[in-house]
């Protein structure tokens, strides 16, 4: 049955309060003291004992951040009795489909493509999400992040983490000390980008390269244009292909981002001409910022974790960032972004109890407060994040004139999205013209 809302107010208070005297404490190799179920700490976590059994969650996080998230839902688990077995690979969007076709499905996977996810809906694998975990996520996020779990108006997808992919890097010190102010339009920004080569510095650097995937970095650029240029409207048609890539309203976002991204007057500092950004790694190609060779990198809020150790990231630190401004101020905060969404392929249930709780604040504080990671959930509280560029992150994803949509290239077939559209965007970079360019990815398209 759904919660009500008295009762869900008061088990996120109750959650808030144990997080804060939570008295588990860790072992040295990973996990916690097995937990009294009847003590104050696993009070919080009452509504899911009982459902004792083993749950398995197959996702592509790995490594640290794979440790971190282990441990945030540790004390549940401790609490709860429902023994969380993780697995995280690299070659995740190829083996799930391998363990669903063979029988093997996981309980839960963290789909970090909704596509992904609504391949599994429409091919009957999918579980939807129980009455329960719908009223908790329709509480925590906005209708823009819970279409994309949506097939055929039934959800099957919790958000999970969030990447903010509209960060414009900057330093603060370097604006200041010449007179600019964060831009808060388009024009602005191109206002911005004259003063500063104005001066004899070149405004932005750019890398695309990134090994086998070279080119995402420039997808990410014109997702944001498109959003920006066309609306989000355009930005539908397109990544559903109901317009063709080649349309004359793609054609014009093209336009714009050609005006800085291939202009030899904006780019590329600390490194060269337009030529060298296709042979600039994206995690070297900010760095510059540091030594005032040029004024603002786009990338995603990832980034912060590039930056050396020794760099204070905040709005009066060496660098900090805001978002890429819309061109017209009356449509909202336009953003673009990724993250995972939490899918099942079983309904037992501990499994139900795993996904209502993936889908708490209390599970989003915990995992924020374990560092490198924020949420667009509506509840999280945002001093548990320590990174400056989260917090904003996270507070405009929250804002209500917002308007998020999700990466483009991850909804694509992967046939273009991770495929011709990365490879036509190196050429480009490179000198190609925008019609040679937009007619190779159309007609790449799967028919």
């Amino acid at each position: 049955m759904p919660m009500s809302q008295r009762n869900r107010s008061a088990i996120a208070a109750t959650l808030s309060l144990a997080f804060l005297a939570s008295g588990c404490s860790y072992l040295e190799g990973g996990g916690t003291q097995a937990a009294d179920p009847e003590s104050p700490e696993c009070e919080a976590f009452s509504q899911w004992q009982g459902n004792e059994g083993s749950v398995e969650i197959y996702a592509s996080i790995r490594d640290e951040e794979a440790e971190r998230m282990e441990r945030s839902w540790q004390q549940f688990a401790d609490c709860t009795g429902i023994n969380i077995q993780y697995e995280g690979s690299g070659e995740f969007e190829a083996q799930v489909q391998v363990k669903v076709d063979g029988g093997n499905a996981p309980d839960i996977a963290l789909f970090p493509q909704p596509g992904l996810l609504k391949r599994f809906v429409e091919a009957g694998s999918a579980v939807p999400a129980p009455d329960s975990v719908k009223e908790l996520a329709e509480t925590g996020w906005s209708e823009d992040w819970l279409n994309y779990a949506t097939v055929d108006g039934q959800l099957y997808g919790t958000p999970l983490g969030a990447n903010f992919k509209s960060f414009v890097w900057y330093s603060p010190s370097f604006f200041s000390e010449n007179g600019h102010e964060v831009p808060e339009t388009w024009d602005d920004l191109i206002k911005v980008s004259d003063a500063i080569a104005d001066d004899g510095t070149k405004p932005w650097c750019v890398g695309i390269e990134s090994g086998d995937a070279t080119g995402w970095p420039a997808t990410d650029w014109i997702e944001n244009v498109i959003l920006r240029d066309g609306g989000p409207d355009v930005y539908d048609q397109w990544v559903e292909h109901e317009i063709p890539f080649n349309d004359d309203k793609i054609t014009s976002a093209f336009g714009r981002a050609d005006e800085i991204l291939r202009n030899e007057d904006y780019v590329n500092g600390g490194y060269g001409s337009v030529q060298s950004i296709a042979t600039t790694s994206f995690q070297d190609a900010g760095m510059p910022i540091l030594d005032g060779d040029c004024g603002m990198y786009l990338m995603g809020s990832f980034y912060a974790a590039q930056w050396p150790e020794d760099t204070t990231v905040a709005e009066d630190g060496d660098v900090f960032a805001f978002n890429l401004p819309p061109v017209d101020p009356a449509d909202g905060t336009p953003v673009m972004g990724g993250g995972e969404f939490v899918g099942a392929f079983a309904d037992r249930p501990e499994v139900v109890a795993v996904r209502e709780y993936l889908a708490t604040a209390d599970y989003a504080d915990r995992r924020a407060a374990e560092g490198a990671w924020f949420s667009a959930h509506q509840e999280l509280d945002l001093d548990t994040l320590e990174t400056p560029t989260d917090r904003l992150g996270a507070e405009i994803l929250r804002d209500p004139e917002t308007v998020f949509r999700f990466d483009g290239s991850d909804l694509m077939p992967a046939a273009v999205g991770t495929g011709t559209f990365w490879r036509g965007m190196t050429n480009w970079i490179n000198g190609e013209e925008t019609t040679t360019t937009l007619d190779y990815i159309e007609n790449s398209w799967p028919s």
